[in-house]
């Protein structure tokens, strides 16, 4: 049966009867009783109904605040607890980059969920500015990132992958110089974005004479294979069934090919964790078998 907190953290969250009762499973006379119940145990009305839905009142603010509390407090000596065992259970809270939650963690969760049948996972992906941020607010137990991260805590290198210009016609870095089509860009983080456009004024006097920007990798690899233009990708997106031309990014003053790293981050509490320490495990065998995605 649903606790008193999870009722009032769920009803905030959802603002809406019907919504609520669903989640916790009761009806919605159900919920209203429980609901008056515990507005009458604290002497307050704790909502205001209306066709809109449900607002909470001031009262109903300080309530829900130190409901959630409890709750999170909950968690954390529930955590804290299945540390003390060796049995691998408890949630496994991920904060994930995008592109590797899309090409990567899948296989890893796989294998997870397989030898740890009773640990639950809790998984958000964004943007790696968003999982340092995850992390900050407890969001997460561990993340993982790409490029350079200013993170101060727990630090893993996981993989390299080299970023590769890529396209249907272009087969050479001097060919970009020729054509009109146009170079397709995906919305990343800053770091990625300043590297890329570095790695351009050190190889071209001007801009690309055509540009298409979007929101996401999968789109703009895809508009590529299609033939609508080229873009610069990572390799871990690629494999061998692509059927277009990559050309690896070299860095003249470096003389070694233009790469991009993943991190496992995380504070030092959290890696001793058991699910924690058990989803590393399985993280770091599978990036000891990585080199490069597209051999």
């Amino acid at each position: 049966m649903a606790t008193e907190a999870e009722i009032l953290k769920i009803l905030a969250e959802e603002r809406n009867m019907r919504k609520a009762a669903e989640r916790l499973f009761l009806s919605q006379p159900a919920l209203s009783q429980r609901l008056q119940t515990i507005e009458k145990d604290w002497g307050a009305q704790l909502f205001i109904r209306s066709q809109k839905g449900l607002t909470a009142t001031p009262a109903g603010e300080q309530v829900i605040a130190y409901a959630k509390e409890m709750l999170a407090k909950k968690e954390e000596i529930f955590e804290t607890i299945q540390s003390l065992t060796t049995k691998v259970n408890g949630t496994l809270k991920i904060a994930c980059a995008s592109i590797v939650g899309q090409n990567w963690l899948p296989k890893i969760l796989k294998e997870f969920v397989s030898k740890y049948p009773e640990a639950k996972i809790s998984l958000m992906t964004g943007w790696s500015s968003e999982i340092v941020k995850a992390l900050y607010e407890g969001e997460a137990h561990v993340g993982i990132v790409r490029g350079q991260v200013d993170w101060k805590g727990e630090k893993i290198h996981l993989f390299r992958d080299t970023l590769y210009l890529v396209d249907k016609e272009v087969k050479t870095i001097e060919d970009v110089l020729k054509t009109d089509r146009p170079f397709i860009q995906y919305k990343s983080d800053s770091n990625y974005y300043q590297e890329i456009q570095q790695w351009w004024q050190q190889h071209f006097a001007s801009n690309p004479r055509k540009q298409i920007l979007v929101d996401q990798i999968e789109i703009c690899k895809q508009m590529a294979l299609n033939g609508i233009g080229y873009a610069i990708l990572p390799s871990i997106t690629l494999n061998d069934h692509d059927a277009i031309h990559k050309i690896p990014l070299s860095n003249d003053e470096k003389e070694f090919g233009l790469t991009r790293d993943t991190w496992l981050i995380g504070y030092e509490s959290s890696f001793e964790l058991r699910q924690v320490e058990a989803f590393v495990e399985v993280v770091q065998d599978h990036a000891r078998c990585l080199f490069d995605y597209t051999k």
